[in-house]
């Protein structure tokens, strides 16, 4: 414990995710230990993400305009959709460059014991895109855990009640790991999504 302020400093980045006591303190301590750190220009950056950042009026990405650059894309396949939980899920989809389509993001997953229903995703906002008849392939792209199942098991039923096709991302073991190190479920996903060696 600290006094005043500089303790202060700890509990605010203490409470970011992913950040627990200990870095908290580190990085208040590099801010105080490092002369030429621009603590005015992080202030200044963090008010005008505030400000200017907003989520894109279409699929929920982030975006400094009323649609992301995704969604204004004309190149980009009308006819697919990849549904993710946050928007950090659309970078990574991205990095493959494997997905040409455009995506929806839910705003997170279904989650009853932190009090999230489907009601607080933007599932009627999906819908609504879904209404035109225009796309012809939904893929599911939540994270494999326990609230990410939950979540594409509900859009899945909801989906295929309005005959529009869904997928669902392939899990499995991943390049580079050890099978003696796999968790039975990614063991078995493995197992479930084995291909026919050509």
């Amino acid at each position: 414990m600290y006094d005043g302020i500089v303790q202060d400093l700890i509990d605010e980045f203490g409470r970011l995710p992913g950040i627990g006591p200990k870095s908290a303190q580190r990085i208040a301590f590099h801010i105080l230990q490092t002369q030429n750190f621009d603590v005015s220009r992080l202030a200044e950056l963090l008010s005008e993400v505030r400000e200017k950042v907003r989520f894109c009026e279409v699929c929920g990405n982030i975006t400094e305009e009323t649609r992301c650059s995704i969604c204004r894309d004309p190149r980009r396949d009308q006819a697919l959709i990849c549904v993710v939980e946050e928007p950090k899920d659309v970078v990574a989809i991205e990095r493959t460059r494997q997905f040409r389509g455009l995506y929806h993001v839910l705003g997170g997953a279904i989650s009853p014991i932190d009090g999230i229903g489907p009601d607080d995703l933007s599932i009627p906002a999906l819908m609504r895109r879904l209404g035109d008849g225009e796309v012809k392939e939904v893929i599911l792209a939540t994270d494999p855990n326990l609230e990410g199942e939950a979540t594409a098991a509900y859009l899945s039923r909801l989906l295929t009640a309005i005959d529009v096709p869904v997928s669902r991302l392939a899990s499995g073991l991943p390049v580079g790991g050890d099978l003696e190190f796999a968790d039975e479920v990614t063991l078995g996903r493995a197992f479930e999504g084995r291909r026919q060696v050509e």
